[in-house]
């Protein structure tokens, strides 16, 4: 069993005129894999909480959801806890105890189940999902693919019919999130469950599913077969074809008449067939650059010598541990940032990248080492002249810079906040309402400003955690995953402002799991592994060659453009290939 039908739901949030959910109509079949995509605040996640009835947000509902042809709401809490198994977006958000071992019994304890049965039940899930090793570790000392991992273990141990899934790879490195992914598809081919998925990495979970749902503006916009989906998509001309699997797009670009590739695999099978009709030979070694590598060139010191570029932001042979007898998290970490760059740090979940950033912005303090900025010891400047004007920090959690009831009064908290209410509005100076008018409208917030920030989706909450940090007007962005929860559509936009921050002198200092995000839009590329960054460089040299930490287009290409990292590089150097190859008849 397992199946859901949902009959006409409709659902708005409480004072909202527009509706959240319009006229849904959905049927999945017991066993059946299907993905549901669509843009920041389209309906995903508000569609999957009507999915169990504990979780089901206040508003205006009409409609009706079945599971197994019982009316939801007639399921008691129990059955729904048994039957149903749901993984948030965020790891911590979901896990109740402390140790892995109590975590992996708490669900079945909950329900009453005997101690011998919660015993073979836990020993089973411990077993299938590789846990003995850290099972009777704290909760606290597991990366972010383990508590993920953890989470979906501790709800299969309750043999659930349906498991629905929250883009659960949102904080996760990508090899960690490719094996949480595979682990899911496991889950359905080999168990039967039933599964319903939000997911931003399609690439991963496209050639499992079995049907797709494309959701836009609360509405059902397209539905079918995966590579159906991607043809309805660029023929409607959809932003949301952006998000679609990078080997779809390389071929929407290219006039052929083999079937579309959707896997990486299917890409390179596809791209043998291009190259050989067209008499491409395969690339040899550090042959074949994306023709126009992006290059990054630091403006020179201004004085005079033109020499060396300027040094915005280092990090001194910084050492760092979180208590004196653990280990250390951070080892002899020299890093250079320049001014007007865009840096992305890559790496591991656990590997030390967001301890880096809470020293780079002076949360916490290195034992050994020191951090400049402008030349400058961070521990020099006082609390005001680093955090107003001149460092601007944009945590992983956006929601740990909520503080309002409202997402006009978050914004207008960044600028001083208002005087007072009359007639319902809130009075600001022209030039702060203007500020706040303006940065609304650059992140797409102008029709949210009367709804709670806890109310908004994982991708409008990290938008507004944006607006509030560029009302700052900060010299140096530091940010901690910002594009996670972000629609391929709004990505674009996001990375639009980033250059129109660098434009304006603004540094960029990123840390990031989305690659193809970084190899498309960053300057300068590091690894981090180990406590220090362990290879830097321009984009299309640090990713290519990489089997893990690289792009799905260079994966796809290699063979013939080793050094393309994108699918627009892998679309130009077809291209320019194929034109070189044209022979003319007179």
């Amino acid at each position: 069993m397992g199946s859901i039908e949902i009959k006409d739901l409709c659902f708005a949030y409480p004072n909202e005129d527009v509706r959240a959910l319009n006229h849904i109509n959905l049927t999945v079949e017991e066993g059946e894999f299907l993905v549901l995509c669509g843009k920041s605040g389209c309906g995903k996640s508000t569609l999957l909480s009507h999915l169990k009835t504990p979780l089901t947000p206040h508003g205006k509902r009409k409609g009706e959801i079945l599971f197994n042809g019982q009316p939801l709401s007639e399921m008691s809490n129990r059955d729904q806890s048994q039957k149903i198994g749901f993984v948030l977006q965020n790891p911590d958000n979901q896990i109740v105890t402390d140790k892995v071992w109590h975590e992996l019994a708490f669900g079945l304890e909950s329900l009453g189940y005997s101690t011998p049965e919660i015993r073979i039940r836990v020993a089973e899930m411990a077993s299938y999902f590789g846990i003995q090793r850290w099972f009777y570790k704290n909760v606290s000392e597991l990366s972010g693919g383990q508590k993920q991992l953890l989470n979906l273990a501790s709800i299969m141990a309750m043999r659930p019919e349906l498991l629905i899934l929250d883009e659960p790879t949102s904080q996760l490195d990508p090899i960690a999130a490719s094996d949480f992914l595979e682990t899911v598809k496991k889950l359905n081919r080999d168990l039967g469950i039933t599964v319903i998925l939000t997911e931003h990495r399609l690439e991963d979970v496209f050639p499992a599913a079995d049907q797709v749902i494309v959701m836009d503006k609360g509405e059902i916009l397209a539905q079918g077969a995966p590579s159906y989906i991607g043809q309805v998509l660029k023929d409607k001309n959809h932003d949301m074809f952006l998000a679609m699997p990078v080997p779809m797009q390389i071929y929407s670009e290219i006039d052929s008449d083999l079937p579309c590739p959707i896997t990486v695999r299917d890409g390179r099978q596809w791209l043998d067939e291009i190259c050989s009709q067209d008499g491409i030979p395969p690339a040899k070694i550090n042959d074949g650059p994306a023709k126009n590598p992006k290059k990054f060139a630091p403006k020179k010191s201004s004085d005079g010598s033109g020499k060396e570029p300027e040094v915005l932001l280092e990090c001194k042979d910084v050492w760092f541990r979180y208590e004196k007898d653990s280990p250390d998290v951070v080892k002899g970490l020299n890093l250079k940032i320049y001014k007007g760059e865009f840096f992305c740090l890559l790496g591991g979940n656990g590997t030390g990248k967001t301890t880096t950033l809470s020293l780079i912005s002076r949360l916490r303090k290195p034992y050994r080492g020191k951090i400049l900025l402008s030349g400058k010891d961070i521990r020099r400047y006082n609390s005001n002249e680093l955090f107003r004007g001149y460092l601007g920090v944009l945590p992983q959690n956006p929601q740990s810079l909520f503080v309002k009831k409202t997402v006009e009064l978050e914004l207008f908290e960044m600028v001083g906040g208002p005087r007072e209410k009359k007639n319902d509005e809130y009075h600001l100076s022209m030039e702060k309402r203007e500020a706040v008018e303006g940065v609304a409208k650059v992140t797409h917030l102008e029709g949210l400003l009367h709804r709670h920030p806890y109310d908004l989706s994982g991708g409008e909450q990290q938008r507004l955690a944006l607006a509030k940090i560029l009302l700052l007007r900060p010299k140096v962005l530091l940010m901690d995953e910002p594009t996670k929860g972000l629609d391929s559509y709004f990505k674009e936009e996001f990375a639009d402002i980033l250059e129109l921050l660098k434009e304006q002198g603004v540094t960029i200092f990123m840390i990031s799991h989305d690659i193809e995000f970084c190899a498309r839009y960053g300057d300068r590329c590091g690894l981090f592994f180990d406590g220090n960054v362990a290879a830097c460089g321009e984009p299309a040299e640090f990713f290519a060659g990489n089997n893990f930490y690289t792009t799905a287009a260079n994966r796809m290409a290699r063979k013939y453009f080793p050094m393309a990292v994108t699918g627009k590089d892998v679309v130009e150097c077809l291209m320019q290939e194929k034109s070189a190859n044209k022979t003319v008849n007179f």
